[in-house]
């Protein structure tokens, strides 16, 4: 597939680019070979494969959520800027 100029410019103000002519000419040159690369992936035969969603195999490894307290109190609020016995101290932002 070949791309032109008027293409590369279309696209350049859909995604609200603004290319140079020299930008504009190099990405004529990568997008029509990027396109016929693509177009090579059209000529392997895939009959009898399955598509993929995902290629991963793992499908939805969970895991026991049990509530811990991993963190002590003393040393969540030990490099805290500002803090009094039991919280964080921070600047009030509502009037």
């Amino acid at each position: 597939m070949k791309i032109d100029e008027g293409t590369v410019q279309k696209i350049a103000h859909l995604s609200r680019l603004e290319l140079s002519r020299e930008d504009s000419t190099k990405m004529v040159e990568d997008l029509s070979a990027i396109l016929d690369w693509m177009e090579q992936l059209n000529e392997v035969d895939t009959t009898g494969i399955e598509p993929l969603t995902h290629i991963n195999p793992d499908v939805n490894v969970f895991r026991e959520d049990v509530a811990d307290n991993q963190l002590s109190r003393e040393r969540g609020l030990r490099n805290a800027p500002l803090k009094n016995e039991e919280y964080f101290m921070v600047p009030k932002v509502i009037e």
